[in-house]
C-alpha cells in the first residue's frame, strides 16, 4: 500500500458511492450551480449565527450523501469532517446531529482530501464498510474569524480571497458503483516565511508543487496520465506562482490541464478578487462538478490537490509565518467494485 515515503495506493479501489454538496446565495449565482444537490438564498440558512449555519450546510451534505446512496445511517460507521473555526465546532455539532462515530480532523482548506486520503485507507485495509468524508466553510464565519466582521466593510487587497459558504461530503464503500479513489500523497509543511494572511494562493502555492511533483515520482507517472490536476483554492495568483515553480522543477503541465477549484466556481463578474478559498471550495468542486463530469464519461481519471494555510489568528497578531501543506488524491472512473 505504501509506494515510496508519502504515498499510498489503494489496491481494494474504495468507491465513492454518493456525494452531496450545498451551497449559499453567492455560489448560486458561480459557474458551478447546476453541479450542486441544494442550494440556499440566505446566508443565515434560518439560523441565529453563521457557525450554526455552517453546521446545517454540513449536515444536509451528509443527509443528502446518505440519501442518494440509498444505504441506511446506521450502517455507516465513521465520519470524517474539519472546518476553519474554532476547534471544528461546526463540524463537531453536526456530528453531533448526524450521530456517526467521528473523527475530527483540521487541515485548514486542505481537509477536504485529508479527510477522503483517511476515509480510503481505512476502507481499503477494511476498517470500515462505509465512511462519510466531507468538510464545510462559511464567507462570513470565516472573515469574522480571520479577518473582520463583514458588517465591518474592510477593504481587500487584490491578492486576498472569498471563502466558500458551502459544504461537500462523500461516501466511500468497500463495495458499490461510482469513481474510485486510487491513490492519496500525505503532504509534508512548506514555510517560506510568508506573514501575509491576504495572500493565501502566494503561500499555498509551493505546498502545492512539492506534493504534484512527490505524488508523481512516487507512483512514477507523467502528468499526461490525469485528464486533470486540480488545485484546491490557490486562485489567480497561486496558480501562476506554482505554474511557474513546477516548470522551474522541469515538471510540465498543459495550462489547460493545470485547473483551480478557486477559479472554477465564480463567475468572473463576482467580485471575489484572486478567486475562492475554504475548506469547502475544493470540496464542493470535486465532488459536484468534476465528478459530475466523471460519472457523464467526459474525463477519466483526476488528481485532486487540496492546499491549507495552517494559520490562527493569534499566530498572525504574534508575526509568525504561514507554514501551509497540500494533500493529493487520485479519482479515477470506476464500475461496480465487488
Amino acid at each position: 500500500m505504501l509506494t515510496g515515503h508519502q504515498t499510498w495506493v489503494f489496491a481494494n479501489t474504495p468507491v465513492i458511492i454518493a456525494t452531496g454538496t450545498v451551497g449559499g446565495p453567492f455560489e448560486a449565482n458561480g459557474n458551478i450551480a447546476n453541479d450542486f444537490d441544494l442550494l440556499h438564498e440566505d446566508m443565515w440558512l434560518k439560523q441565529d449565527s453563521f457557525e450554526k449555519a455552517q453546521q446545517a450546510l454540513m449536515e444536509e451534505a451528509c443527509q443528502m450523501a446518505i440519501k442518494k446512496s440509498k444505504i441506511e445511517k446506521e450502517q455507516v460507521e465513521f465520519f470524517i469532517s474539519g472546518d476553519l473555526i474554532n476547534q471544528i465546532t461546526p463540524s463537531s455539532f453536526a456530528a453531533k446531529t448526524i450521530g456517526i462515530p467521528y473523527l475530527g480532523i483540521f487541515n485548514a482548506c486542505a481537509t477536504s482530501m485529508e479527510s477522503l486520503a483517511l476515509s480510503a485507507m481505512i476502507i481499503n485495509a477494511k476498517g470500515a464498510n462505509y465512511i462519510l468524508s466531507g468538510t464545510s466553510s462559511h464567507n462570513a464565519a470565516a472573515e469574522k474569524q480571520y479577518r473582520y466582521p463583514t458588517e465591518y466593510g474592510g477593504q481587500k487587497p487584490p491578492t486576498a480571497q472569498w471563502t466558500v459558504s458551502g459544504a461537500g461530503c462523500a461516501l466511500l464503500a468497500q463495495h458499490g458503483q461510482g469513481p474510485v479513489v486510487t491513490s492519496a500523497t500525505i503532504g509534508k509543511i512548506v514555510d517560506m516565511e510568508m506573514t501575509d494572511p491576504f495572500n493565501m494562493g502566494g503561500a499555498m502555492a509551493p505546498a502545492a508543487v512539492n506534493t504534484i511533483e512527490t505524488h508523481l515520482k512516487e507512483r512514477n507517472i507523467d502528468p499526461s496520465y490525469y485528464d486533470y490536476i486540480i488545485t484546491g483554492d490557490l486562485g489567480h495568483i497561486g496558480r501562476e506562482v506554482s505554474l511557474d515553480l513546477l516548470q522551474k522543477r522541469g515538471v510540465t503541465i498543459h495550462e489547460d490541464q493545470y485547473v483551480d477549484c478557486g477559479l472554477t466556481i465564480y463567475r468572473e463578474d463576482q467580485p471575489v478578487l484572486a478567486g475562492a478559498s475554504g475548506p469547502a471550495c475544493s470540496a464542493i468542486v470535486t465532488y459536484g462538478h468534476f465528478l459530475n463530469l466523471m460519472k457523464k464519461g467526459e474525463i477519466k481519471r483526476i488528481l485532486v490537490v487540496a492546499t491549507g494555510a495552517l494559520h490562527s489568528p493569534l499566530s498572525i497578531q504574534q508575526n509568525d509565518p504561514i507554514p501551509c501543506i497540500a494533500h493529493a488524491v487520485s479519482i479515477e472512473a470506476g464500475s461496480d467494485v465487488s
